[in-house]
């Protein structure tokens, strides 16, 4: 587990929101964030810890909220505990949606200059990556940490026929940790709480980048990895424990 080390560190307060308040529908029963993982230590901790120690041990990250759900909340709880993660300020409970998730880390973190809003179920996240977000952020306000497609991408119709192929040069599939100025995330997160947003109706923004968009604001992209993957099968699991044991 990397290791936080002594700094006088005086750059612009900054906090983290860790989302672990997902329900795991595609993982036939197993809850993902606690699946237990050997790490490079040998030691075998639940998913969940992973990318908490990796902002625990990054040095530009002031204070961290945790959000679990409503069942594993005491366990969370637990976890900091166990594992000496002091720089987790608060662990609440998740929301009905990933926004409300977010909203109510927001909320727990309290007001500070930036935040860095990361799915926990990237156990991989590095510290460059979060350092990268924030260097990146401050030229509009909000950064994303982002792959460039691969593959030749098509547009379907509804009945599956291919509508038209797009330009992948301009295509990039969307990770985390994301950046922003704190101030302009929570903006845009009540005003998609209370008025709605240029969103489809009654859709929920799958990022948060994509409610700092519907403010107008220039989200800036910056390269994340393929190891940052996002864990949504069992086989995913199988991956991740396989990269952990090598180094990045």
């Amino acid at each position: 587990m990397p290791q936080r080390p002594a700094t006088s560190d005086q750059r612009p307060d900054t906090g983290a929101v860790i989302v672990a308040a997902g329900r795991s529908r595609r993982m036939d029963g197993i809850d993902k964030l606690w699946a237990p993982l050997t790490g490079p230590d040998g030691g075998r901790r639940p998913l969940l810890a992973y990318s908490l120690a990796t902002f625990q041990a990054c040095t530009a990250v002031h204070r961290i909220a945790l959000v679990a759900s409503d069942e594993t909340l005491e366990r969370a709880q637990a976890l900091v505990r166990d594992e000496g993660f002091d720089n987790v300020c608060a662990v609440v409970p998740g929301g009905a949606s990933r926004q409300d998730s977010v909203l109510a880390g927001l909320d727990a973190l309290g007001a500070c200059t930036w935040v860095a809003i990361h799915d926990a179920a990237r156990p991989l996240v590095t510290i460059d990556h979060i350092e990268q977000g924030l260097t990146e952020a401050r030229g509009t306000g909000a950064a994303c940490c982002a792959l460039p497609v691969p593959d030749t991408v098509k547009e379907s119709d509804d009945s599956g026929r291919i509508v038209r192929t797009l330009e992948r040069s301009r295509m990039w599939l969307a990770q985390t940790p994301q950046v922003f100025r704190y101030d302009l995330l929570l903006k845009a997160h009540r005003q998609a709480e209370g008025f709605g947003l240029s969103l489809s109706p009654k859709a929920e923004a799958t990022d948060d980048a994509a409610l700092v968009e519907a403010l107008g604001v220039t989200v800036r992209l910056y390269p994340g990895s393929p190891r940052n993957l996002k864990v949504t099968t069992k086989e995913d699991l199988a991956l991740v424990e396989a990269l952990l044991a090598q180094p990045s």
